[in-house]
């Protein structure tokens, strides 16, 4: 499975970004489906994630990386924002050693849970700006599919967390709406 991940991940980074640089200046401060979460604020917390890659993926721990990456990272650019930080994450995940494991807020685990979890971020928050700002909703299959299983397989770690709202019932077979109301998307 992680070998998938790191293969979709360069795609579903490019992915994002084209979504970020397609958002309408007027709709930076729109919702999302991220109820606490404006069209901007998605986009930061996804800039202020992948300026974490390189440390996590180069062995550093939460303490050493430190606050650096809290609060607005988009500024008055998003756009700028996000490729800074994409430019950095492809770089880190194109060179990586998902061997080893790191320390992350929920524990210790091995980074090919890492890169499954970037993947689900990435596809999720993909869907999830593209609803917020009125831009095709499309998913890539591949990326839905990977998604979908690691959802699948850890769906009670995941709702543990609380970073997900909780699951909306669906009778759908589309994998993509699977995904989405799995992961607490009313479709």
């Amino acid at each position: 499975m992680t070998s998938s991940s790191l293969r979709l991940i360069p795609d579903a980074i490019n992915r994002f970004g084209a979504r970020v640089h397609a958002v309408d200046g007027h709709r930076w401060n729109d919702s999302t489906p991220c109820t606490e979460w404006t069209v901007r604020d998605l986009v930061n917390h996804l800039v202020s994630e992948h300026l974490w890659v390189p440390h996590l993926l180069a062995g550093e721990s939460l303490e050493q990386v430190g606050d650096r990456y809290d609060g607005d990272m988009v500024g008055a650019d998003p756009a700028r924002a996000w490729d800074e930080a994409a430019e950095r994450s492809l770089a880190a995940w194109k060179g990586a050693d998902l061997s080893g494991t790191a320390r992350f807020s929920f524990g210790e685990a091995p980074l090919t849970m890492y890169a499954d979890q970037m993947l689900v971020d990435l596809t999720i928050h993909e869907w999830d700006l593209a609803r917020g700002c009125g831009q095709p909703e499309w998913l890539d299959p591949a990326a839905v599919d990977h998604s979908l299983a690691y959802a699948r397989a850890n769906a009670e770690r995941v709702a543990g967390l609380g970073i997900f709202a909780a699951p909306v019932p669906t009778t759908s077979t589309d994998p993509a709406v699977q995904l989405l109301s799995l992961l607490g998307r009313a479709v």
